[in-house]
């Protein structure tokens, strides 16, 4: 796609059967041919829902027959070992996790040695999450710290940069110091505040606000779940705010948003699974890392940028997937 090729050049089953409630609200489908395939998503929340139906939706492309066993955690960690533990008694053919804490769950109750191919998806940095063994594999949803950093310094003449991440979380940790070397990189001040729940970002981004210029929001799931939080604070004190997450943003006063479409790492994960499905090796295929430049989404909302009085530059403008103007979405 023209347009993010641009802007990476200037800056970087048959059928549903029986739905049954369990654990954290998920639902069950049952096999009566084929494959089952058990999948464990951290919480509800727009980027982890679009990655479980661009998983099914690519395997439905394919011949092969599959059931889906989808559960979700709803951000519990206990509930996601639970959830493991079902799967595992019900000898599924695959397990999928969706997030880093729903993956690593999985991957202990199954061991290194299953034979049961365990997929992660939307997982960060898969050996700092201690997602390597011969029967693991996934898609990774590492994002251009650097450039996303260099970018909002460049619209916005930042000089104090602001984070709120996780610190109980590999994927959150990861990305915080990623964003922490960017900043030290282009001399500009780091400001960060760890939390242990999605329950603590609003306060989180309270502590700092006032000492920053901007905020970065990282793919971290705790702190993305909790976006609207950190945008009535941002929007409140007339500061910027910049999500790594284009799928959450759409009804916010987010200026700036660019990462991964998250629909696509779906469809990534599907077309793993069909090869371990196929008898490929999992621990051989590894981690797989998305580089192509269309599967990048920039967003900018004009409105926001108007009013805290920044110009975002026609060249950005046409390299966007999505603009924001007098209140209407724009697609490109």
């Amino acid at each position: 796609m023209k347009r993010t090729r641009t802007l990476l050049l200037i800056g970087l089953a048959l059928a549903l059967i029986a739905p049954l409630t369990l654990f954290g609200g998920g639902k069950s489908e049952v096999k009566d041919s084929g494959y089952t395939i058990g999948v464990s998503k951290l919480l509800p929340h727009p980027a982890l829902d679009a990655v479980e139906q661009g998983l099914q939706d690519y395997l439905k492309t394919t011949s092969l027959t599959i059931s889906y066993d989808l559960q979700n955690a709803n951000g519990d960690i206990s509930t996601a070992s639970s959830i493991a533990q079902k799967f595992k008694s019900d000898k599924v053919d695959v397990v999928v996790g969706i997030a880093t804490p729903s993956a690593q769950a999985l991957a202990q109750v199954f061991g290194p040695t299953s034979a049961t191919p365990v997929v992660f998806s939307a997982v960060t940095d898969a050996d700092e999450a201690g997602l390597v063994a011969a029967n693991i594999t996934g898609v990774s949803d590492m994002n251009p710290v650097e450039e996303q950093i260099k970018l909002l310094i460049d619209i916005t003449g930042a000089k104090r940069i602001g984070n709120i991440y996780a610190s109980g979380e590999a994927n959150g940790v990861v990305l915080m110091e990623m964003a922490k070397a960017a900043c030290a990189k282009f001399g500009v001040e780091f400001v960060a505040s760890a939390i242990s729940n999605s329950s603590e970002v609003k306060m989180a981004a309270q502590s700092i606000i006032d000492r920053v210029d901007a905020i970065y929001v990282a793919t971290d799931n705790a702190v993305i779940s909790a976006l609207a939080s950190v945008d009535d604070v941002v929007t409140r004190a007339n500061k910027v705010l910049f999500s790594a997450d284009p799928s959450a943003v759409e009804a916010l006063n987010v200026m700036i948003a660019w990462g991964f479409d998250y629909y696509n790492i779906g469809i990534e994960t599907g077309k793993v699974v069909e090869r371990v499905l196929a008898g490929a090796n999992a621990g051989e295929i590894g981690t797989v890392y998305i580089t192509d430049p269309t599967k990048f989404e920039l967003w900018f909302n004009l409105d926001t940028a108007a009013k805290l009085g920044y110009t975002i530059s026609q060249s950005l403008q046409d390299a966007a997937a999505v603009l924001i103007k007098d209140g209407q979405k724009i697609s490109k």
